[in-house]
């Protein structure tokens, strides 16, 4: 009897079993037969055991897991290599500088650009003012009138 089965988007269609399902003989147990020359029983061989003259085959599975797994270890590695070799953390040739600041009271008006220009006149103000709000752990450039702040003096 044919057994209707459902295939992507067609209708109910037949399956052919012959195409899913291929029967293999069992290979018989061997019974020992007693010799006079044998001092034991000898080898029982039971269906578990392979015979010699089938070769093993690899499952659809065990192919990819042969041939897939290597391949994925291997991009894994050369990702991990690319990202060792290209990473910008690297250790300076130089020790740190420290640079000398000035505590000042902001008076009312003066912006980070005016205390920038002030005390490092010899600086682009931009560099300074980008100096002065890491230094004091500033969340904006804006200051309020009586506030101390660290600023980097020329030299």
């Amino acid at each position: 009897m044919v057994t209707p089965a459902l295939h992507g988007s067609s209708l109910w269609t037949p399956a052919r079993a012959e195409n899913h399902l291929r029967l293999l003989p069992t290979p018989l147990p061997t019974v020992p037969v007693p010799s006079a020359a044998a001092s034991g029983p000898g080898p029982v061989r039971t269906s578990t055991q392979r015979s010699a003259d089938r070769p093993l085959t690899l499952t659809r599975r065990g192919r990819l897991l042969l041939v897939g797994l290597p391949i994925a270890l291997g991009v894994a590695a050369l990702i991990l290599l690319a990202a060792f070799l290209t990473s910008e953390a690297r250790a300076g040739e130089l020790a740190p500088t420290s640079t000398a600041t000035v505590d000042v009271n902001v008076s009312t008006g003066e912006t980070l650009w005016d205390l920038a220009v002030t005390y490092a006149p010899d600086r682009d103000p931009r560099e300074v003012v980008a100096e002065i709000v890491e230094l004091n752990d500033l969340h904006s450039s804006v200051v309020q009138a009586g506030q101390s702040i660290a600023v980097p003096a020329a030299g």
